[in-house]
């Protein structure tokens, strides 16, 4: 299904579309040429409607364009647009107090809010391995080392709930097998493999369900099963988005058990989160298919289906199994029949389950440059693979 010619189209969809459109687009309208850093909140047109700046977002635009420097081109547009932010962060991003990182700042630097998670910490450490890859910098690669203990050690402030129902998520583990495979790359950083493989195997003990098919949100301390509304919600944009991370991993170490875990991952949430009806993949369902509390349960977010494009092709490239190549299809041609903004560039990220666009924003505190330039990456480099190589038929 994946036929030489599809192939050599979506190289030239991925690759075009993250130099030509995504990237040029935050780079015009976003990019703060006075401040440094980047301002998400644009409208359709790229018109700034809001200045603030979230500090994930400039951890991720910095990182984005610090990998693409190391994997593309060292284009002098993105090494002073990476430095600039990093720059921006660096002086006003962290607290001195205990050098955790902020949220939520104004666009000159004041900070606004600080959040209880270390998901800032986490998308700044694999920005500063980039940029001293980059630039050879031995100042960078420790600032990249320290911001990880703050992340990899999850200091947090104090708990948002009692210790009446406490929880375990899935979101810490996720995100630390990538970010450690990232500093791992750019930085050599050496405890990166024991990390990954406790991340990989938290998850398959506390969060993978085998009799249900299900990759749990959140669980009870012990791995169970929580039957309240919240606890029940699954995510299954975000297992997804973990199971390439961990076929990925599989791949690069040779590793079949990993790549077998995560096509487990990918098979269920799938299953669970692929919209039959009108395609896509759904926010979010309940373990049970109870209905699930928060509203917007049945939209179509922009990232879950950026992390299906890569998972699916991934599994294609690492299987050869022609139900991943239907997958990627069905996903691809779904994802890029709605998200794209022909006429303005970029992508929509908030749609109604049928597909019709419920905001036309560009960006806030959430959605910048980061979930689609990584797909766009991640899928060229995939499809050029393909091309070269075929499938690798691992498992």
């Amino acid at each position: 299904m994946l036929s030489t010619d599809r192939l050599k189209k979506l190289e030239q969809v991925y690759r075009d579309g993250l130099l030509c459109d995504v990237v040029p687009f935050w780079l015009e309208h976003g990019f703060d040429k006075e401040y440094g850093g980047i301002m998400t909140g644009l409208n359709r047109q790229g018109q700034l409607i809001d200045t603030d700046k979230g500090v994930w977002q400039q951890g991720r635009f910095a990182w984005t364009l610090g990998f693409l420097a190391n994997h593309v081109e060292a284009r002098q547009e993105w090494v002073h647009a990476a430095k600039r932010t990093l720059e921006f962060v660096r002086k006003y991003c962290y607290d001195p107090t205990d050098g955790r990182m902020y949220f939520h700042m104004t666009r000159r630097g004041d900070p606004i809010r600080k959040r209880r998670y270390a998901f800032s910490e986490s998308f700044m450490c694999i920005a500063c391995g980039e940029y001293a890859r980059l630039t050879q910098s031995d100042e960078y690669a420790a600032l990249a080392r320290k911001t990880y203990k703050v992340y990899g050690d999850h200091v947090d402030f104090p708990p948002k709930f009692t210790d009446a129902r406490p929880t375990r998520g899935l979101g810490h583990p996720m995100i630390n097998i990538v970010t450690c495979q990232r500093l791992r790359e750019s930085i050599g950083y050496e405890e990166a493999n024991d990390r990954i493989d406790q991340a990989i195997a938290d998850i398959k003990k506390y969060h993978m369900k085998p009799d249900i098919r299900c990759v749990m949100e959140t669980v009870s301390p012990e791995g169970d099963i929580i039957d309240h509304i919240n606890e029940r919600t699954l995510n299954p944009g975000h297992a997804i988005e973990g199971a390439w991370f961990i076929m990925n991993e599989g791949k690069l170490r040779g590793r079949t058990d990993y790549i077998r875990m995560g096509l487990e991952m990918l098979d269920w949430s799938w299953e669970r989160g692929w919209d039959k009806e009108y395609g896509g993949i759904i926010y979010y369902r309940d373990v049970y298919n109870h209905p699930v509390s928060e509203y917007w349960q049945d939209m179509k977010f922009w990232w879950p289906q950026n992390e299906t494009l890569i998972a699916t092709l991934l599994a294609y490239q690492l299987t050869g199994d022609e139900k991943y190549a239907r997958m990627h299809t069905l996903a691809h041609d779904w994802t890029y029949a709605h998200f794209p903004d022909k006429e303005f560039g970029d992508w929509f990220g908030y749609l109604a389950r049928d597909g019709r666009v419920c905001s036309d924003i560009k960006g806030n505190l959430y959605k910048g440059c980061f979930h689609v330039p990584r797909m766009q990456y991640e899928c060229w480099k995939l499809c050029e693979e393909l091309l070269a190589k075929g499938p690798l038929n691992l498992v």
